[in-house]
């Protein structure tokens, strides 16, 4: 049926994407949470998604009247028509507003102080890197690389991965960074080519650069094909699931193996993905070794707070906001600070314009966000003023729960709101 809001247990991420969007308004499904990969997916896709709802809703009759609330995580059932028109109002004004974001997208994300941050994309294909670009995305923060290897029965060539790595280069231009990380399977995105031994947990065993290295053909070639794009655009190359210097410098000494038989005099940028504890609390280790970092929030609170992020009963407890989190991404900024290299975020934290103060009050350099959420992102980061930022960041983090996090930022934004209304210059006749 059209206008329908989908209920599941649970959305494959192939399922997601293949979603109708002109009769599924949007979804909920009992497994997973705000972190797991479908709804992130979601995000990306523009479609409003709950996901954590206690497993009575699949009991629910076809036809059943509810009502969505992505932004509150909420599905209420059978609304009164005072709700409806509420949320009817709603979204009347997150369009209005959404319209003014697309207006302005082209503008430059500074604060109201004249401190400008980057604003970039996370993508999975060209088209989606095309989209990036026409919504004022400064760059490509993150290059899922893994969308070249899933969903088939054989390796990508040479070529194949030669070529789309190219393409996306020139989308971008030699004025924008293209942030490329290394294959990324394991875990909940095995490789049908690619005998995996069966775990009992995925998520602690052979996942991201411990697989590669692993099968070190799989991660040469890779490399390879990601030099064929070197000059094209500002090319970096991001590591995943790095827990051990070992590993860094392992990987390093391929990629400069690699880069010497193609005849490459200079090698792209390298970085790594902070998004275990380990990585995060060895950052002044990692840093002088490193032309940055890029800290994936969905992994680092999925091990900070040792809960699965698609556990039906501890997902919606996985919260990126929680102190322990942020303390991480305090320390790591301090960390590269000091030895003058940029970080970045590019989980899921980064998407959410509530946490957009906190991540600036930290001092955070660049934030890669879903797609259509690049617009959103930069008006917010020109509503605020950095020195506001750096006080609730620092409040913030001597606070207990993510729950008290959430409340002081919102507490944060009301103010804000209500001071742009007092001063908004009234027009007289």
């Amino acid at each position: 049926p059209d206008q329908a809001i989908l209920i599941a247990e649970q959305l494959t991420p192939s399922q997601t994407a293949a979603l109708d969007t002109s009769k599924v308004l949007g979804f909920a499904t009992v497994s997973g949470g705000a972190t797991s990969h479908v709804a992130i997916l979601a995000r990306a896709l523009g479609l409003p998604a709950v996901c954590g709802l206690p497993v009575q809703a699949l009991s629910l009759a076809n036809g059943t009247q509810v009502l969505l609330d992505a932004d509150k995580g909420e599905l209420h059932l059978e609304p009164d028509p005072l709700a409806i028109e509420q949320l009817h109002a709603k979204r009347q004004q997150q369009q209005q507003r959404h319209q003014r974001e697309l207006e302005q997208a082209s503008l430059a994300a500074c604060t109201r102080d004249g401190h400008h941050f980057e604003v970039t994309a996370n993508v999975a294909s060209l088209l989606e890197a095309e989209q990036a670009m026409a919504l004022g995305g400064e760059g490509v923060g993150l290059l899922r690389s893994e969308f070249l290897y899933l969903e088939r029965n054989t390796a990508p060539s040479h070529t194949e991965q030669a070529e789309t790595y190219c393409a996306i280069a020139r989308t971008l231009g030699p004025e924008r960074n293209l942030v490329v990380r290394t294959l990324d399977v394991g875990g909940d995105k095995p490789l049908a080519y690619v005998p995996m031994d069966s775990e009992e947990n995925p998520f602690l065993g052979m996942r991201g650069i411990r697989l590669c290295l692993e099968r070190p053909q799989l991660l040469r070639e890779q490399f390879r094909a990601i030099l064929s794009s070197a000059g094209l655009a500002r090319l970096h190359i991001m590591l995943p699931m790095v827990s051990q210097l070992s590993e860094l410098r392992l990987a390093r000494q391929m990629l400069e193996e690699e880069a010497l038989s193609l005849g490459l005099k200079e090698l792209p940028k390298l970085g790594i993905m902070i998004e275990v504890p380990s990585a995060a609390l060895l950052a002044d280790l990692f840093a002088p070794e490193v032309d940055f970092f890029s800290i994936g929030t969905n992994d680092l609170t999925q091990y900070t707070l040792a809960m699965d992020r698609d556990h039906p009963r501890l997902a919606s407890q996985a919260d990126s906001f929680h102190p322990s989190v942020l303390r991480l991404i305090a320390s790591t900024v301090k960390a590269a600070h000091a030895h003058g290299k940029w970080v970045g975020v590019c989980g899921a934290l980064a998407s959410e314009t509530l946490a957009v103060p906190l991540l600036l009050g930290l001092r955070v350099d660049e934030l890669s966000v879903s797609v259509p959420l690049i617009p959103a992102i930069k008006a917010a980061i020109r509503e605020v003023e950095l020195s506001d930022c750096q006080a609730i960041a620092h409040q913030v983090l001597g606070l207990e729960s993510a729950e008290q996090v959430r409340e002081a930022l919102a507490l944060q934004q009301q103010t804000m709101v209500e001071t742009a209304l007092e001063t908004t210059p009234v027009l007289e006749n």
